[in-house]
């Protein structure tokens, strides 16, 4: 696949396990629906694909399948992030050796990296292989927020192709446009206006388990065809609200085991949803025809 810059709607899918092992069949099945219902990328081992309680042979082998599965028709942008320097290098040289179009690479969590420890790490990722990288700015999961002139700064050693702006922040999304960074939202309720401000697309929970809307949505706002964006965003806010009831991916999960797609099944420190909740999940997918638009 030639190298494009990674835009419109991308998925950061669940990984589906079966007996606390890494369900391989049905992962390559959710590769095949996200390509026949649009999803123009996917992410595999992201927060959203349970990663943190994946060995590195898991990592490994669920990148691979995911590349093979997706056989060039769509990207693959591994997550391959770490606090530890060191693991990211080895991850993100992991992933290239594995076929993979791009590296997702979070900030360092937890030991919370100054301004100039960010761009320190990054630039050793960014030495260590050669492919695209989408930088992972979510301080809400992490304890520290990386600044646009610092994202602007790492921009600046080449072969980054953006930011996954999860701050939150049209001012940040802004100014890192501005400086000549390109963002994907990282919140799938900040598509619309991200994208209004010149943002190239989203990696995206909801794809999940809604992905046409979400390509319709990412479609209508490149076309700035803003009439119909905001109708689908209304959507998009619905679906969002319940999907982020309970700590992702619980209810991404669930939906897309609803949808008939995979077991529903976690790993712990996660756990299913509470039944109040899964109800109020459910009967939004119902509402917005979720059920009827899996199997068209």
């Amino acid at each position: 696949m030639a190298t494009q810059p990674f835009s419109g709607s991308i998925v950061a899918v669940v990984t589906p396990f079966k007996d606390d092992q890494v369900d391989f069949p049905a992962l390559k099945k959710l590769v095949e629906w996200h390509i026949a219902q649009g999803t123009q990328g996917i992410v595999p081992c992201g927060t959203t694909g349970e990663s943190a309680t994946f060995s590195h042979d898991e990592q490994h082998r669920v990148i691979g399948e995911v590349v093979q599965a997706a056989a060039g028709r769509v990207p693959v942008i591994a997550g391959a992030g770490s606090n530890s320097t060191r693991e990211a290098v080895s991850l993100a040289k992991a992933a290239e050796k594995l076929g993979a179009n791009g590296i997702l690479t979070i900030t360092p969590y937890y030991n919370k990296p100054t301004p100039e420890g960010l761009f320190q790490h990054f630039k050793a990722v960014r030495e260590a292989m050669p492919l695209p990288m989408v930088l992972y700015n979510v301080p809400g999961r992490t304890g520290v927020n990386m600044l646009p002139e610092t994202t602007a700064r790492v921009n600046a050693l080449g072969g980054i192709d953006s930011v996954k702006e999860a701050s939150g922040s049209p001012d940040a999304v802004t100014e890192l446009i501005g400086r000549g960074v390109r963002v994907l939202s990282g919140d799938d309720g900040m598509t619309l206006p991200f994208m209004a401000i010149g943002a190239s697309g989203v990696i995206s929970v909801v794809a999940n388990f809604a992905p046409r809307i979400m390509r319709q949505l990412t479609d209508a706002c490149a076309a700035g065809n803003y009439v119909e964006a905001r109708r689908l965003h209304q959507i998009v806010a619905d679906l969002a609200r319940v999907a982020f009831s309970e700590t992702n991916p619980i209810p991404a999960k669930a939906a897309v085991a609803a949808l008939g797609l995979i077991r529903e099944e976690y790993r712990l420190p996660m756990v299913p949803m509470t039944p109040a909740k899964k109800d109020a999940l459910l009967a939004m997918m119902k509402t917005h025809g979720l059920f009827a638009a899996a199997n068209a």
